[in-house]
């Protein structure tokens, strides 16, 4: 069967981005993206944090993906002249009944592999941050942040160098399979068309389970996604904090926590709302979500002063919707019973973080069966 291109990935934020570059063999992938740049909608609006994969589940996804991914994106950032800063972080426990789960927190994260961590004393963590109040904390010096737009600006590039091609303002409306293969039916600036692909990665993010809903015939089961929206506090005036500073995190998420990006500015979030659709408006209207971060940053930094903390920025990720610890979903053929396909569902965070040892694991897959 002739077709247009071997890979299709349908999503191009950075995970989406980065599965292309990993299958990109020659010119024989393509990106399709309904905005107009991409990485617009989600990778944009993240933490920008490079996690060194603490709080993850032994044997997940997550725990595994996150650490190949840290050093693999590190790796790049050096080659390509991405900002990348490794500042550190303190995760803080600001209570002594929270002290065991830190200890807990220090054993996970040397089960999955992140040998660098260490318990400090309240003492030392004065020494290390002297605007900081806490009983305990753990310190995790490989922690980094990076230039989430440098990043896509740089992986696209090198992308376009092995011939990839990528289409934006693109929406993909119908996929139908074909045997083998598929064609793609996008509409871009209200024209129709069709390309058709041996392969096909569907990495769409807040959309995941609606663009996996297009296929024909449809697969036995599709994760249903549900949405998170975080919100960010920019920080005026001086730095308190010269590294990252991390409350204990919650079955929510990580909480209210304080990080910099590469070019130096503070911020504090996400908070975590569950919401019905993924607008990334930033809302706020009574002044509550203002004093909710500003008596939760108090806990581990009692001189906040409210006046400081302006409205930055919000952002979604997509949640699956499991009775247990949510994974990363990257279903294949094992999965739904589609050769050529693999799916990407609940890719939150560390996706950022993993996204380069997520695209590997993909083109890996496509190597080994093709193989």
């Amino acid at each position: 069967m002739l077709v247009d291109f071997q890979t299709i990935v349908v999503g191009g934020g950075i995970v989406g981005l980065a599965a292309a570059d990993a299958c990109a063999t020659g010119g024989d992938t393509l990106i399709i993206e309904r905005h107009g740049r991409l990485g617009h909608e989600t990778t944009a609006r993240s933490s920008e944090v490079v996690h060194a994969g603490l709080y993850y589940p032994k044997a997940s996804l997550k725990a595994r993906l996150c650490v190949e991914g840290r050093h693999l994106l590190q790796a790049f950032c050096a080659e390509a002249g991405v900002p990348y800063l490794t500042l550190g972080k303190l995760v803080v426990a600001c209570t002594p009944d929270e002290v065991p789960r830190l200890e807990a927190l220090a054993a996970q994260a040397d089960t999955n592999g992140v040998a660098d961590v260490r318990l400090v004393t309240a003492a030392h963590t004065q020494d290390m941050e002297p605007e900081l109040t806490c009983c305990a904390a753990l310190f995790s010096p490989s922690t980094a942040v990076v230039d989430s737009t440098g990043l896509m600006l740089a992986l696209e590039a090198r992308f376009i160098d092995r011939g990839g091609t990528v289409a934006t303002t693109t929406a993909v409306v119908a996929i139908e399979r074909l045997n083998p293969g598929f064609r793609v039916i996008t509409v871009s600036h209200g024209c129709e068309a069709a390309v058709t692909c041996r392969r096909l990665v569907l990495a769409g993010g807040l959309s995941a389970s609606t663009v996996a809903q297009l296929l024909t015939p449809p697969l036995p089961r599709v994760p249903v996604t549900t949405f998170a929206k975080g919100h960010y506090y920019a920080l005026t005036g001086p730095r308190p904090f010269s590294r990252l500073i991390y409350p204990m995190p919650t079955t929510a998420g990580l909480g209210i926590h304080y990080t910099l990006t590469t070019a130096g500015d503070a911020k504090f979030g996400p908070d975590v709302q569950r919401c019905a659709n993924p607008s990334p408006e930033f809302d706020d209207p009574d002044g509550s979500r203002h004093r909710a971060f500003v008596d939760a940053i108090r806990c581990y930094w009692p001189a906040v002063d409210g006046e400081r903390l302006v409205p930055a920025y919000a952002g979604v990720r997509p949640k699956l919707v499991t009775s247990g610890a949510q994974d990363f979903a990257i279903e294949g053929p094992t999965h739904h019973g589609c050769d050529g396909l693999i799916a990407l569902y609940g890719i939150e965070s560390p996706g950022l973080t993993s996204s380069l040892a997520i695209g590997r694991m993909i083109a890996d897959q496509f190597h080994t069966v093709a193989a």
